[in-house]
């Protein structure tokens, strides 16, 4: 093997031929166009130098002594799919060109070639290679965007729910996801489907808050002709509709007794009775239930049946309200900013100090479903490149404002902004408590163990 170095920063080039000649040649061509080349005589140690670093394009023979070049494309075509790998071949038959790009190759090039072929061939190619890495680079991070639908936060709570989620996915089980409004249990309840083995299936959402118990039964279960007067046919209900994916319960504390027991049924048994039908039906369904009561109150109330209660809370999650992961808020804040400046067609930038400091005041307790609308209000409202405090909600205008406010110097940025206001915040009530955290935590609406964490985070002294 030899080796022509040219720069820690160029392209990497390698070129498996056992001509002397052929390599003399490519040394002083690719060598000029500054590229980092080396050689490899055989397909043994081809194989091994591909495998010693990362190479942007690969030049090589068809015929080598141990091995048919062939058979080495196939063997970096699977295990290098990006990299771009240009044949080289005396014979120029257009059999041996047309099955080299069959097998995956770049290109061809036919001894004796020319200089400004083989300049201009591994020029395009180390491009190729270049283009496909970044599309796949691209891919990647659109995917970890996307990871979790639109569920937005990085903060130790949002990062807990992910690992959840990860894990009771690709499960079988119940799952009963609990939290404040507009704390995000549907997209949570979507992201479990779309993780899950059931993700090619359906997936549908029953929100029995709004139906009339009599109709929810019909939905669910569906009917018979003649069950009942206007039933002129036989109709199938969401559970038979949702047959092996998943149905989510939202606001599952509303259901009414009579379809709580029938459901229990559903869970316990796989089957049910369609109204008006005496032959039970199997269903291959994942239950996913969400609420914003403690079912165990209304269990211990008599509002709630005990053993579906039980059922249902096999596995559990709380949602954090937005109250409690504030670090969350400007990522919120800039990934709504942005969609509904693409909505609305409109380039608003940032929010207005004061907007930042009444977003970092206030309470949010419609958590993000009200960031949500808060930020839309404010992007259509905008009259320049900033939300100001007089494009948010009144509730947000009338929040007090931070003790002892400060003063931002030009060119702070947002995240920055929220850093420094999230620490006045907590120094305040530290102050205001004495230093006891757990009464600075009761002041602010925090958990004492997420007010110890940002302390710890944002190094306060206490």
């Amino acid at each position: 093997m030899e080796t022509a170095r040219q720069g820690a920063q160029a392209d990497r080039v390698l070129v498996i031929d056992d001509e002397p000649v052929v390599i003399d040649v490519l040394r002083g061509l690719l060598g000029k166009q500054g590229l980092d080349v080396e050689f490899a005589s055989d397909a043994a140690g081809g194989r091994s130098v591909l495998e010693s670093a990362d190479w942007d394009a690969v030049l090589l023979d068809v015929m080598l002594p141990d091995a048919n070049g062939l058979e080495v494309l196939r063997w970096i075509r699977e295990r290098y799919p990006d990299l771009a790998v240009v044949m080289i071949t005396a014979h120029g038959t257009v059999e041996s060109a047309v099955e080299a790009m069959k097998a995956g190759a770049f290109h061809y090039l036919t001894k004796p070639f020319k200089n400004d072929e083989v300049r201009h061939l591994v020029a395009r190619a180390t491009q190729s290679t270049h283009l496909r890495r970044e599309n796949e680079d691209l891919r990647r991070a659109l995917e970890e965007r996307s990871r979790f639908e639109r569920i937005v936060g990085k903060s130790r709570p949002m990062q807990e729910v992910y690992r959840f989620i990860d894990q009771v996915a690709p499960s079988r089980s119940t799952v009963l996801i609990h939290g404040e409004s507009g704390t995000g249990k549907e997209l949570v309840a979507q992201a479990i489907h779309r993780r899950s083995t059931r993700t090619a299936e359906p997936y549908l959402i029953v929100n029995s808050a709004s139906i009339p118990t009599e109709l929810l039964e019909d939905n669910l279960f569906g009917h018979l002709k003649g069950a009942f007067t206007g039933a002129t046919t036989d109709r199938i209900g969401l559970l038979e509709a949702a047959d092996g994916g998943t149905i989510l319960f939202d606001e599952i504390s509303t259901v009414a007794p009579q379809v709580q027991a029938k459901l229990l049924r559903v869970i316990q048994e796989k089957e049910f009775l369609p109204l008006g039908s005496v032959e039970p039906r199997t269903v291959d369904v994942r239950i996913l239930a969400a609420t914003n009561e403690d079912l165990k109150a209304l269990v211990e109330a008599g509002r709630f049946r005990e053993d579906l209660y039980y059922r249902l809370n096999v596995i559990s999650l709380a949602l954090p309200p937005l109250r409690e992961r504030t670090e969350d808020l400007p990522l919120l804040a800039a990934h709504f900013l942005e969609r509904f400046n693409a909505e609305n067609g409109k380039s608003v930038a940032s929010f207005s100090t004061a907007a930042l400091e009444h977003m970092l005041a206030y309470s949010w307790p419609g958590n993000v479903r009200e960031l949500e609308n808060a930020v839309e209000r404010g992007v259509v409202l905008a009259r320049g490149p900033e939300i100001g405090l007089d494009s948010l909600p009144r509730e947000l205008r009338d929040t007090p404002q931070l003790p002892e406010p400060a003063v931002l110097p030009e060119g702070v940025g947002f995240y920055e902004a929220v850093s420094r206001f999230e620490r006045q915040l907590i120094e305040a009530a530290l102050r205001s408590s004495g230093g006891v955290q757990k009464h600075a935590a009761a002041t602010l609406g925090l958990k004492p163990t997420t007010l110890n964490e940002k302390i710890k985070r944002l190094r306060i002294p206490n």
